[in-house]
């Protein structure tokens, strides 16, 4: 009996967990727990004849369809990004500058000088906050010693390659800057217009800009053309994608060398035109607004945040919009609803939340998370909105005929070569699961591909069985 208590228990936590982080939504944990539930008391043949035929079960199922096409997606599309120019075009990089010493610019000045062992400088406009920064990227350097990440030897050389000052004159020499300053056109494009003024003509200018035009920023600039986003997702030793981004005077050379250092540097670029936060955050922000606003509207906010959990995403909306932080969610879906004011609606609601100094709308108790009162009012307006309240399930279907109507036209504007690399900027830079292989598959084998756009975004068998 004690045996069997310890199994089922066994058992009941791994369920719990498959609940957790599936919801329900792909078959195979489910299928793998009762295998182990079973093995406690069958013999060996039934324990057999019952794997197999799971097994025959999950081999014609959608999910693995949808898994076979994001594992392709993610070994091989990833690897050569598509509508790149002739590798042989890039430049060698053997000096980095970093504008700004904030905790993004330490991430992405420690990566730099760990994957491609060149100098980095990072710069600032005042001492303080330059030492700060420097101070952060070398306790991040101790700690990959301490828990043995990296040699004593290699530690030495990146505290050694990590360095600062307050002017930009020391990226004369430098091949590459990467600014990561405010989130400001006037202030990047001033940032843009001091390099210029020390740099060469062929030094790389990149921008880490989560939502602004690339081209804007290089419209003040005598040498456009060697302008680029290589936009970095948070946290950048972790998240595996950058959105590379070609502005309407960017060059096959600053491009090419723009994929050849993300190359270096480990992470999976997808090429993208110049349009107002490019792919992932225009569909997080998309299909984000759904949500707020069917609380705006009077859905309660755990009805709305739960409403994709079929899906299996790996956080609710928001959460995310709590791990984002609300502010930085606010400065895109501005720039959003400026692009396209009749899909991305106001953000009243998000306003509230950031000048109310909330950072999220869920609390902490002695129950666990839970909603905070006070911040989900903020998000719904005072008036109340005149479309009834959904369910959840309506909440879901809005959001995601919403995706499908926003891929169609970021397809349709040529942001991105295929519908592929939408799937691939989703897995790879939202961490969606890849049962639903990125999102393509799931809107076509669902049919709301068709039912919002009129037609597939893939042709039947890919990543579907029919």
């Amino acid at each position: 009996v004690r045996r069997g208590a310890v199994w089922a228990d066994a058992v009941a936590r791994g369920r719990a967990l498959a609940d957790a982080k599936l919801h329900g939504a792909a078959p195979a944990a489910y299928l793998a727990l009762d295998l182990i539930a079973l093995a406690e008391t069958a013999d060996r043949d039934t324990g057999y004849a019952a794997e197999t035929e799971a097994l025959a079960d999950l081999a014609v199922s959608e999910e693995l369809a949808a898994s076979l096409y994001a594992f392709d997606l993610v070994q091989k599309r990833a690897k050569r990004p598509a509508g790149g120019p002739d590798p042989a075009l890039a430049r060698p990089v053997t000096k980095v500058g970093v504008v700004g010493a904030g905790l993004m610019a330490g991430q992405l000045a420690l990566l730099f000088a760990q994957r491609l062992e060149v100098p980095v400088v990072l710069t600032d406009i005042d001492q303080d906050r330059l030492d700060a920064g420097l101070a952060t990227v070398h306790r991040e350097i101790d700690n990959l010693l301490t828990r043995k990440r990296i040699s004593p030897d290699k530690a030495s050389r990146l505290h050694g390659a990590v360095t600062g000052s307050l002017t930009k004159d020391v990226y004369a020499d430098a091949d590459l800057v990467i600014e990561a300053v405010f989130e400001d056109l006037a202030v990047k494009q001033r940032v843009f217009a001091e390099l210029e003024a020390v740099v060469s003509p062929e030094t790389l200018l990149l921008t880490n800009t989560s939502a602004l035009s690339v081209s804007d920023m290089a419209s003040v600039l005598a040498h456009p053309q060697r302008v680029a986003g290589l936009h970095f997702f948070n946290p950048v030793a972790i998240m595996p994608l950058v959105e590379a981004v070609r502005g309407r005077q960017t060059d096959d050379a600053a491009i090419a060398t723009t994929l050849a250092v993300a190359k270096k540097l480990r992470k999976n670029a997808v090429l993208t035109t110049d349009t107002p936060a490019f792919v992932v955050n225009r569909l997080l922000t998309r299909f984000m607004g759904e949500v707020l606003a069917a609380i705006d509207n009077g859905t309660p906010v755990e009805d709305a945040d739960q409403a994709l959990e079929p899906l299996g995403l790996p956080m609710s909306p928001l959460v995310l919009l709590g791990l984002v932080g609300p502010a930085v969610a606010l400065h895109v879906a501005e720039i959003l609803h400026a692009a396209y004011p009749d899909r991305f609606p106001g953000t009243e609601g998000l306003g509230r939340l950031v000048a109310a100094g909330r950072t999220s709308v869920y609390t902490w108790g002695p129950d666990g998370q839970r909603v905070d009162p006070e911040a989900a009012e903020l998000i719904r307006s005072a008036a109340g909105g005149d479309t009834p309240v959904l369910t959840g399930e309506q909440v879901r279907e809005a959001s995601l005929a919403a995706l499908a109507e926003e891929i169609r036209a970021l397809l349709d504007e040529g942001v991105v070569a295929e519908a592929a690399d939408v799937d691939l900027c989703l897995l790879l830079g939202a961490g969606w699961p890849f049962h639903l292989g990125g999102i393509t598959p799931y809107l076509d084998r669902t049919g709301i591909s068709e039912k919002i756009t009129g037609r597939r975004f893939t042709p039947p068998g890919v990543a579907t069985l029919s």
